[in-house]
């Protein structure tokens, strides 16, 4: 065994390169024509036991000394040392031949053992009690160098033999009967590994040797079984037995999927065994097989769960044949539910194993079969296996009902199959539809249904008998009557005859009167509409007797309800009047635009309206006896608004004709049909307002030279104006409300410019009194005007002066008793602001007051502001202003401001009050205590002077010192260097 053979210049892992071929192996065991021959003393000694072999080597040493000594005195004249010299000759000679004899003995016992195992056709019959003997009969054991070679060889060669080539698979008995060998064998587990070693050498070899892709593809097969073999051969001591890592560098890794893919390959093959008559005890078996090959139980699921999915693959592959014959027969369709039924009772059996009571016994997998994952799980067999669900269902609906064992089959098939929920729904109800129908036409013709006691249960009964649902019966219920509408209406209306049918059809049926109403809407109002629009198309001059004839017909011809119609003609005129909208938005200019909108009055007034008429049945001239809802509408909403508000707008006043005009222009154009849903109302009131001043300014005619002509028009444009209000379909209060806002309008045009600075005198007023009289607006609304006016103005002022400074609390309080509401005019931001420069302004006064009522309450009242908030500013600014005021009283110090110092300190003493300090530091204390002679030569208020002192860091000596120092003044000369700079 050289280990140079494995570290040549192919550094690679065995099973990582390309395989090479395999021959097969030559190391099979000797037969008996193959037996080894005795040759020199080895009869001899094979003949002899170990007692007479040790009796004959004492006769042979003690013959052999006995002649020496006789030749050596002989020979020598009697000499006693001549013959002790022949004697240690002769016994050396004896010595010789004993020791030939003993050395004899293993190789003897070798043959002997190599002679015994040749002699059995059968290796695995080999006796360990034989070995033994043979061990026993020559006096060697297993340590003996020449017998444990000859032990290993035969090893090696049964193992060699015992593994199939690397193009076959493995049988799943090689490592019990290896085993049995070694145990017979007698052969240490330490040796029989490194036999298992060295046929991996010889593999690799042979590798080397051939050099042929396909050959190196068995060859590594091999190499995997042997891997495999070895490893349950010597299970858990393996990992230090076989140091296939080391040797052949191969990884832990590759070890682990050589065993994997090999414990697959033999599960795989034992699993060939199961078919649909699988029982306990198979399953059994197969989960000790599992066990014993090493196979995990995720693999060992997966495989069961393979061979399973074949089984039922047959069965669907033979259904398809049948039902995908050209000649398919009955029979044929009864062959393909039985495989089905056999696939069914297949997966039962599988459900029932899975909840057997020794089920943790049984093979991995056990459980309901699938085709996922095998050859009918893809996007074009799918197909197929519907068609197979299909058949079931047909079949199971075949007597007409659906039996409970059908229903629970066909849950089964579907999870078989795969297939969704929607999808198994989708195919259940197609063909339960089918059969509905075809019950349901049987129940007609026969009469079962009409004269049934109870339609809707014998309805109900038969749902329940196919388990379809209700709700989809009903929607057969209202396709078959909408279908039956269909046929009746082909002429264009329905006669007495239909109506009795499609009465006696939807009694039948038990079909809702909302279905009846919807489909004579749709069916009926497809006819209507194509008349409607017929007569639409026709214009304003050909709306003739033949039109009016056709309206009329068609509108009781098709038994259409008045609201039906109605809703069906509004849609058809709506689109006619959006598209004058249309034309009046894109016009030119105003004047342009109004003409848009005459034209889609006139339209209303001589077509829309008659059309609504002819659609009643009502006369275009006189107007109906009773009130429509609409018009109900909207004498309720003018109820709703006083006379005075007419009167105080002239414009309204003109929109509305008195009783002789309204005489004179006979019935008013019809306004149920309005565009008051298709456009919001700004869109709606902007059209009005459009017209509205067209009334008011006339027609404007530009002429050469960038002149222009106004044609002013007469109070009949306010009646049109009137009609466009309902076209529009605008309430009395919207309509009110655009009149009011343009006389609001231009009376704010003309009050913005009276009251340009914002005062407002008496003359003033009566000039605006005189506006609001000549445009009609409200006074209410007019003085609204006056006040934003003058609020905006003033807004305006003092946010000017909040800005330059000009705006202070004194000022701003008597603003609010003058009622002027402040806090509207001015934004949180600006009083914040203004707080804010106040209270600075505080600090920065020079005074040392504090009042914190005054700051904390009152201001912030003043400016309706969060007292919290505010809080928050003064102490941010009081811990700012408080450091920087004593370094500018030391700067004033410096420049010999006394005045200057006095202030600053009191701005720090006020600052301190609102946020309280600890004692402040300077680099140079004796500034700290000029700055307290000079604040007390100004004689403050004690409490502000013991303040000062705390501030400062004075001690009550040095304050004493100074105090007595009052009179005396504050020496600033160059020679004392009273300042350090």
């Amino acid at each position: 065994m050289n280990p140079s053979l494995l570290t040549s210049s192919h550094s690679t892992s065995f099973l990582s390169p390309p395989p090479l071929k395999l021959t097969p192996s030559s190391l099979t065991l000797p037969k008996r024509h193959r037996k080894r021959e005795l040759t020199g003393v080895q009869p001899i000694v094979s003949n002899l036991s170990p007692p007479l072999r040790l009796v004959s080597s004492a006769i042979i040493l003690a013959g052999a000394l006995a002649a020496g000594y006789g030749l050596g005195t002989k020979f020598g004249g009697g000499s006693r040392n001549l013959a002790l010299g022949g004697a240690a000759v002769a016994g050396a000679a004896g010595g010789a031949v004993v020791f030939a004899l003993n050395s004899a003995v293993p190789e003897v016992a070798a043959i002997n053992l190599h002679n015994y195992v040749s002699g059995f056709d059968d290796p695995t019959q080999v006796s360990k009690e034989e070995i033994e003997g043979i061990a026993k009969k020559y006096g060697v054991s297993k340590q003996d160098e020449t017998f444990n070679q000859e032990l290993c060889d035969i090893y090696c060669r049964f193992v060699s033999s015992v593994l199939p080539p690397g193009g076959e698979e493995l049988k799943g008995n090689e490592v019990e009967t290896i085993v049995n060998f070694k145990n017979a064998l007698g052969i240490d587990d330490p040796d029989a590994a490194s036999m298992h070693v060295e046929l991996g050498r010889r593999i690799f070899r042979q590798r080397l040797e051939t050099g042929d892709r396909d050959g190196d593809v068995e060859q590594r097969r091999a190499f995997q079984k042997l891997i495999y073999v070895s490893t349950l051969v010597f299970g858990e001591a393996s990992s230090f037995l076989l140091p296939w890592k080391r040797v052949f560098k191969v990884t832990d890794s590759q070890v682990e999927i050589s065993i994997r893919d090999n414990a697959q390959r033999l599960y795989a093959s034992k699993l060939k065994s199961v078919g649909k008559d699988i029982d306990v005890d198979q399953l059994v078996n197969l989960r000790q097989a599992q066990i014993s090959y090493r196979l995990s139980d995720e693999l060992a699921e997966d495989l069961f769960r393979q061979r399973t999915r074949k089984l039922i693959e047959e069965n669907i592959s033979a259904a398809l044949d049948r039902l995908k014959s050209r000649t398919r027969t009955i029979q044929d369709v009864a062959k393909v539910v039985e495989e089905l039924d056999k696939m069914l009772e297949f997966n039962n059996k599988l459900i029932s194993l899975k909840n057997h009571a020794d089920a943790a016994l049984f093979a991995r997998g056990v459980g309901p079969v699938s085709v996922l994952g095998g050859e009918y799980d893809n996007e074009r067999k799918i197909d197929d296996l519907k068609l197979l669900y299909r058949a079931y269902i047909t079949d199971a609906l075949s007597g007409g009902r659906m039996e409970e064992h059908k229903l629970a089959a066909l849950n089964q098939l579907k999870n078989i199959f795969g297939l969704g929920k929607r999808e198994a729904e989708t195919i259940i109800l197609d063909v339960t539809s089918k059969v509905y129908r075809k019950r349901l036409a049987q129940a007609v013709s026969s009469g079962d249904l009409e004269f049934a006691d109870s339609k809707a249960a014998f309805l109900q009964n038969l749902c329940e008998e196919l388990h379809f649902d209700p709700q989809k019966a009903t929607e057969i219920h209202e396709e078959i009557y909408w279908q039956k509408l269909q046929q009746c209406t082909a002429d264009g209306e329905l006669s007495d005859e239909d109506v009795k049918a499609l009465t006696r059809l939807r009694v039948m049926l038990c079909i809702p009167q909302e279905t009846i109403d919807a489909a004579h809407s749709d069916i009926c109002g497809s006819l209507f509409e194509k008349v409607v629009k017929d007569a639409i198309a026709s214009g304003v001059d050909g709306y003739d007797a033949d039109v009016k004839k056709a309206v009329r017909k068609a509108a009781h011809g098709l038994r259409l309800t008045r609201e039906a119609a109605m809703s069906i003609a509004g849609k058809a005129v709506r689109r006619i009047l959006l598209n004058y909208v249309k034309r009046a938005r894109m016009a030119e200019n105003r004047t342009e635009g109004a003409k848009e909108l005459r034209k889609l009055i006139a339209f209303n007034s001589l077509v829309v309206t008659e059309l609504v008429a002819d659609i009643k049945g009502e006369s275009s001239v006189t107007p109906p006896e009773e009130p429509s809802k609409v018009e109900e509408k909207q004498i309720e909403d003018d109820e709703e608004w006083d006379d005075e508000e007419w009167e105080n707008l002239d414009t309204l006043k003109k929109i509305r004709p008195s009783k002789e005009v309204a005489a004179k222009m006979g019935k008013p154009g019809q306004t149920e049909i309005n565009l008051k849903d298709d456009l919001p109302e700004r869109d709606r009131t902007d059209l009005y307002k459009t017209y509205l001043l067209y009334c008011l300014t006339g027609e404007v005619t530009r002429i050469p030279f960038g002149a222009q002509i106004t044609t002013k028009k007469d109070d009949s444009e306010y009646l049109l104006l009137n009609q466009l209000g309902g076209i529009l379909g605008l309430t009395v209060k919207e309509i009110v409300e655009v009149h009011r806002s343009l006389a609001e309008q231009a009376f704010r045009q003309q009050a913005e410019v009276i009251l340009a600075d914002g005062q407002l005198t008496k003359a003033r007023i009566e000039q605006l009194n005189d506006v609001q009289k000549q445009v009609g607006l409200p006074p209410e609304y007019a003085q609204k005007v006056i006040k934003d006016i003058t609020t905006t103005k003033m807004a305006a002022a003092l946010e000017t002066a909040i800005n330059r400074g000009r705006l202070n609390m004194k000022q701003i309080r008597e603003l609010k008793e003058a009622s002027i509401d402040f806090n509207s005019l001015i934004s949180e931001n600006l009083r914040e602001n203004l707080y804010k420069k106040t209270v600075d302004e505080i600090f920065s006064s020079g005074t040392g007051d504090f009042n914190e009522e005054e700051v904390y309450e009152k201001i912030p009242e003043d400016l309706n502001i969060n007292a919290e908030k505010a809080k928050g500013v003064v102490h941010d600014l009081a811990r700012g202003r408080l450091s920087n005021s004593l370094i500018q009283a030391v700067a004033l110090l410096r420049q010999r401001n006394q005045q200057g110092v006095v202030s600053s300190l009191n701005d720090l003493l006020a600052c301190d009050k609102a946020v309280p300090s600890e004692p402040l530091t300077w680099e140079v204390p004796e500034e700290l205590a000029d700055l307290y002679f000079i604040y007390m030569k100004n004689n403050p208020a004690p409490e502000k002077l013991s303040r000062l002192q705390y501030l400062l860091g004075i001690s009550d000596s040095a304050a004493t010192a100074l105090g007595e120092m009052k009179d005396r003044e504050l020496s600033v000369g160059a020679e004392e260097e009273k300042f350090v700079f």
